[in-house]
């Protein structure tokens, strides 16, 4: 996601309300576009960062999953690791269409007539876009769950169920995404003309297939805040308690602390664009049909807030490369594990092991 702005298509499309062209006019700002909006340089670097970020994060959560033995840590392993695929494969997809289009400067019309590459791309736009929303949602009531109610499961959840449930996910988000091509909504070309999305006009299809994109996004974005919220104040309730459970709370906090610094990103890097969507169809409601094209501001503030979706991929993989227990524990030392004679680790530390013979107890 997040590459739309590349110099617009040919101007005759505009014209061509009835397809997937002309829900923006392109003779309209064309020199404000390539002088002020546009940097395809500037958004190629960004999409090649997001693209390396994501691939080192995957890297190191491959080779940390390897290392585990706890299944509770590992399955939330693999939700980070399916967060981590989908931007990944996010950037590389739309990648793939935008920086084509970018050096050859081919005409949509021409080479796309019948709007299968728009429809690609609108789709790949939807899916990788609601996807990271739905695993992070998915991932806090996990937790939840795991927190608040330890011994409701009779087992942690494991790593198959974990990947099973990613599936379910991106089963849900590819659904949601075929919509458009099934006939509810549409996927259009966007301003300045390099890219495909939802369409944000009165029309009674794309009216409901954009109310519920926007609030199934902004759903899941409550109910992270929501579920990490609780999980949070649970955590700093207990903190403090037996250091008994003291290797476990570290775990259980470094979790959280990546749930809710991905929480922080997708709610600064999306809420705005589903509010938008959700405020621009509400108010164009009243028109029922009769607008045919975006207006130019419109236009531009849709442009500004994709960009700011595109941040979501390039952050979500630091925030497990910065927040990792390793990592956490040298900026705050007091996460270092302390052994404790009550821990309820099954191999105690040697040392202490010799020393609680049956005799010493006895004295």
């Amino acid at each position: 996601m997040g590459w739309g702005d590349m110099d617009p298509p040919n101007s005759s499309t505009a014209s061509r309300s009835d397809t997937c062209f002309g829900v923006f006019n392109a003779s309209e700002g064309h020199n404000t576009v390539q002088n002020s909006i546009t940097s395809p340089w500037f958004s190629t670097a960004f999409g090649l960062i997001g693209l390396c970020s994501n691939l080192f994060a995957l890297c190191v959560l491959l080779s940390s999953s390897r290392k585990l033995s706890s299944r509770t840590r590992s399955s939330f392993l693999v939700f980070l690791c399916g967060l981590v695929v989908t931007d990944f494969m996010g950037l590389l997809v739309t990648a793939s269409v935008i920086i084509p289009y970018h050096f050859i400067k081919f005409a949509w019309a021409e080479v796309d007539p019948g709007c299968h590459l728009c429809n690609f791309l609108g789709f790949s736009m939807v899916f990788f876009g609601q996807c990271p929303l739905l695993l992070g949602a998915t991932m806090a009531g996990e937790r939840f769950f795991g927190i608040n109610h330890p011994f409701s499961r009779s087992t942690s959840i494991s790593k198959r169920r974990a990947w099973s449930i990613v599936g379910l996910v991106w089963g849900f988000s590819c659904l949601l995404g075929l919509l458009p091509v099934l006939g509810l909504g549409r996927y259009t070309l966007q301003y300045p003309g390099s890219w495909c999305f939802i369409t944000l006009l009165p029309d009674t299809g794309d009216v409901i297939f954009c109310l519920l994109f926007a609030l199934l996004g902004i759903f899941s974005v409550l109910l992270s805040f929501i579920f990490n919220t609780i999980s949070v104040v649970t955590l700093c309730r207990v903190y403090h308690d037996r250091e008994s459970v003291q290797r476990r709370r570290d775990s259980e906090v470094e979790m959280m602390v990546q749930l809710v610094g991905i929480m922080v990103i997708a709610t600064i890097c999306w809420m705005p664009l589903l509010i938008f969507i959700v405020q621009i169809v509400l108010q164009q409601l009243p028109a029922d049909g009769q607008i045919q094209v975006l207006p130019p501001e419109t236009q531009k503030m849709l442009l500004i807030y994709i960009r700011m979706v595109t941040w979501n991929q390039i952050l979500d993989p630091w925030v497990y490369i910065l927040f990792r227990r390793a990592v956490l524990q040298r900026v705050y030392p007091s996460l270092r594990p302390r052994p404790s004679i009550f821990s309820l680790d099954p191999v105690l530390n040697p040392s202490l092991r010799r020393k609680l013979t049956p005799d010493s107890v006895l004295q």
